[in-house]
């Protein structure tokens, strides 16, 4: 039977880490995400030889993530927007050396230092390359506390196959909510064989180099090249989503994370007074499930796109439709999370306007 606790998400995204055999934490307090270093710092030494340090700054972990990711160990760092921002640079450097990590987002309200609400602002900066470079992360939205636990699991598992690094984007509500979760059994440590990583023995074979750093353009085009077919194989391989009553549905809604648990609550609203709607919620923000947006755009009469941000996912809606139904964009900014009712009456302003329901 898999154990069940009730946990905050930052708690259970924690003990996922340890149960998932990471090898080593390298975090910088910031709120809302705090609980994740303090739960590792309480709970490791009891259960696991993995190391958790407190860097001095976050542009310290994400190095020293660079360093044990390099050396062939399963690397984590967990941080909230800003100091999300700071470790930008380090992010290029690993994408572009190909080392598998996992980097963790607990998305507050911005720009600048913003505040500690929940907001979805970094949506372009964790799916378009924050950093430097035409790199992409492998993301991963999570709506749910459950959720908070698995994509750490998955994330890992993401990482080493493509060995790549991926991003959970979560937000302050779901880290710090209070939520029932089943915690998957403890996995072995040093479980995927890591033969590219530089463990400093390099006897019977060759010595293995790391870098991102390759003097001749047409190298430095070669590994971009490399780099771009790996992104094509995700898009092709990994893409997640979850659908909700699409199958008669005549408007719909497109959310991710916090939103779409709101969202879910819209489209009861919508049902109970006779309107069709449906929501597609993405759980990989990259890739992005372009082809089932665009499958139902092409039976419907609207899309509301809701997001807590000025309008960021709502452009690859929109790609996505390619002008095969009419996309709107419903959002709050600044840590301000807008009610199902609140949604509803915009999506009626939106789309039925002087229609008799």
């Amino acid at each position: 039977m898999p154990e069940v606790r009730l946990m905050k998400g930052n708690e259970a995204l924690a003990e996922a880490a340890i149960r998932a055999g990471c090898d080593a934490y390298f975090g910088y307090p910031i709120t809302p995400q705090s609980e994740v270093l303090e739960y590792l710092s309480r709970e490791v030494p009891k259960k696991s030889n993995m190391v958790v340090l407190q860097a001095e700054s976050e542009i310290a972990s994400i190095n020293m993530i660079y360093g044990a990711a390099g050396a062939g160990k399963r690397a984590m760092t967990t941080s909230s927007s800003p100091g999300i921002s700071l470790m930008q640079e380090g992010l290029s450097y690993i994408a572009s050396a190909e080392l598998p990590c996992l980097v963790v987002n607990v998305n507050r309200g911005g720009p600048g230092l913003g505040t500690i609400q929940p907001a979805q602002g970094d949506y372009f900066q964790a799916t378009k390359g924050g950093g430097h470079g035409d790199y992409k992360l492998i993301v991963l939205a999570p709506s749910s506390v459950q959720e908070m636990a698995d994509h750490v699991r998955l994330g890992f598992e993401f990482a080493d196959k493509y060995r790549n690094p991926v991003m959970i984007l979560s937000d302050g509500a779901i880290g710090q909510m209070m939520e029932k979760v089943e915690l998957f059994d403890q996995l072995p440590r040093d479980m995927v064989k890591k033969p590219w990583a530089t463990t400093g023995k390099a006897k019977n074979r060759e010595r293995n180099i790391i870098t991102s750093l390759h003097i001749d353009p047409y190298d430095m085009e070669k590994i971009n090249l490399r780099l771009q077919e790996k992104y094509k194989q995700i898009m092709e391989n990994e893409v997640r989503y979850q659908s909700f009553q699409i199958d008669d549905v005549e408007y719909l809604l497109v959310a991710y994370g916090l939103s779409a648990r709101i969202c879910q609550k819209v489209v009861e609203i919508g049902r109970e007074k006779g309107i069709k709607l449906g929501l597609i919620r993405p759980i990989t923000l990259f890739p992005f499930p372009w082809n089932i947006i665009r499958s139902v755009s092409e039976r419907v009469k609207g899309i509301l796109d809701v997001e807590l941000n000025s309008g960021q996912m709502v452009e690859d809606v929109r790609l996505a439709v390619e002008g095969r139904a009419q996309v709107k964009f419903y959002g709050r900014m600044g840590g301000v999370i807008p009610s199902p009712e609140e949604i509803f009456e915009n999506f009626e302003k939106e789309f039925l306007k002087g229609e008799a329901l």
